[in-house]
């Protein structure tokens, strides 16, 4: 059993309302509202796995929960708004839970987002410390919704930023969400994005496979973060960056026009119409054949 092929037999047996736009399977649900739709994304922050219980600060654990769910909604080229959070932990000293509300709260003031909900339980001793969730409500015009599926074979593939070593570097914790990236690409530049934090190379493939095109990956081109490889770069993950398809038309325009002098905007490759879900290199290898392409949860 693997995260993938688990999703693939559950996600079919969730019927969906008329007014669902997009269902399961991207980075955001979005609902039809009428005039825009409403985004809608959850995730989960877990000690142990996402961060190292024992040395992270409460606070950069909760301003990472929100951040995870920023980018999702930052990948669908849309504006936050609300969020409900979870928590759930074995602790019992006060200070890690007012610190992780601080931190959770202080990130919150930064997007104009509202903490508006939630829920608060313990957890059995001698187990995982935390497990904590939030659910990430916002926005996007309807012509600037952004989808895995949106990609057509001759456009090119972009990337923001850099990739690999996220946690030795503290990048993991010290991201930025692309969200003002997100909103300026949306509509005008692409309407096929997606937040990359499983890695590179898995999250790539997923696009490939939503859109039905193979993706010719240019590895040279891919930029590397401080003291990663190239397989990190690939299979890493936590990059939290942004992954988009550009028509050849645009692309003169929206390298003229970047906006954004502090995060990189690079060319890495081009979609095609032939090896429809896989992602290959310029001699035509294929680059997710083996085994381990990012992370998965229940990976065989």
């Amino acid at each position: 059993m693997n995260e993938i092929s688990l999703l693939c037999k559950i996600l079919p047996r969730l019927k969906q309302r008329d007014e669902i736009a997009v269902g399961p399977g991207d980075d955001c649900a979005a609902i039809d509202m009428g005039d825009n739709y409403l985004l809608a994304a959850v995730d989960q922050l877990i000690g142990g796995v996402h961060y190292i219980s024992e040395t992270t600060p409460a606070a950069a654990a909760g301003a990472k929960l929100l951040k995870r769910n920023l980018s999702d909604i930052a990948a669908m080229g849309g504006v936050p708004l609300y969020a409900l959070v979870t928590v759930a932990s074995s602790r019992k000293e006060e200070e890690w839970f007012m610190g992780f509300y601080d931190g959770l709260e202080l990130e919150a003031e930064k997007w104009n987002v509202s903490i508006c909900g939630g829920d608060l339980s313990g957890l059995p001793a001698g187990g995982t410390s935390e497990v904590t969730t939030l659910t990430i409500l916002g926005k996007t015009a309807k012509n600037h919704l952004c989808l895995r599926s949106g990609a057509k074979p001759g456009y090119l593939l972009f990337c923001t930023g850099c990739f690999g070593n996220s946690l030795n570097s503290g990048h993991h914790l010290d991201f930025v969400p692309r969200l003002k990236e997100g909103e300026f690409l949306a509509g005008k530049y692409t309407t096929a994005m997606m937040d990359v934090s499983d890695g590179l190379l898995l999250d790539a493939c997923r696009m490939a496979t939503a859109s039905a095109v193979g993706i010719e990956l240019w590895t040279e081109c891919i930029p590397l973060r401080g003291g990663a490889t190239l397989e990190q770069a690939l299979t890493d993950g936590e990059d939290y960056e942004l992954i988009l398809a550009v028509s050849p038309d645009n692309v003169p325009d929206l390298k003229r026009n970047w906006p954004f002098p502090d995060t990189p905007l690079s060319e890495i490759g081009f979609f095609t119409s032939s090896r429809p879900g896989q992602v290959f290199d310029r001699d035509g290898n294929e680059l997710n054949k083996g085994t381990y392409k990012g992370y998965e949860h229940f990976r065989d």
